[in-house]
């Protein structure tokens, strides 16, 4: 059954302790942190801080998505302040391969994360050290965007890169009920949905709708 991740960025951010408890409760499999700088992204979101004093509320696995700019000076503090999995965006890590060997070292698992305009091939040679594979299926920086359909071909893609290996195929951007069945057909593990996953207030109804 594929898995649900819902994005803090959606939530109420003056009631995140009662936010994340609820979305345990809910069903919810992961939480999806969006960590934007207003640089790489525009838009400015949170940052360690937060996600250490929710970590205390749930047991449910973090993963901190670094849209910024310079993820790899920042690896220490989101593994300090209790995520279990950082994702960084191809797009700004030069040395792909050193930060997600930084990444293990902390004692995490890596994620990497494409744009909608980023081909999966920059994946080729660092498969076999990934443990998450984040497709964007909007431009990253803001909730509630219309999903790219042009991104199906990339996830269908993606999933035949992976093969065997053990690898979260997740999928980020516009996911709701109808979008949820493509990306689904498509070989997505994991969907990340905020807008669907609030709206309304009945998480657990929701995250039934997105399986």
């Amino acid at each position: 059954m594929v898995k649900i991740a819902p994005s803090l960025l959606a939530a109420d951010f003056a009631n995140l302790q009662n936010e994340v408890i609820k979305l345990e409760k809910a069903g919810a499999d992961m939480l999806h942190l969006d960590v934007m700088d207003g640089n790489f992204v525009p838009n400015l979101t949170f940052g360690p801080c937060v996600i250490k004093a929710i970590r205390p509320y749930t047991k449910l696995v973090f993963d901190a998505h670094l849209m910024v700019k310079n993820p790899d000076e920042m690896l220490e503090w989101f593994a300090l302040a209790g995520a279990d999995i950082i994702t960084v965006h191809a797009e700004v890590c030069p040395h792909l391969d050193k930060t997600i060997d930084a990444i293990h070292a902390l004692g995490l698992k890596a994620g990497v994360a494409l744009n909608p305009s980023t081909t999966e091939n920059v994946l080729e040679y660092v498969l076999d050290k990934l443990d998450l594979i984040l497709v964007m299926t909007v431009n990253p920086g803001f909730g509630g965007q219309k999903f790219m359909d042009n991104q199906v071909a990339k996830i269908a893609k993606i999933r035949k890169l992976i093969a065997n290996r053990d690898i979260i195929l997740s999928v980020d951007g516009g996911i709701n009920p109808m979008t949820a069945s493509e990306v689904k057909a498509a070989g997505a593990d994991m969907l990340v949905a905020g807008t669907a996953v609030f709206a309304g207030g009945n998480y657990a109804e929701n995250i039934k709708a997105l399986r």
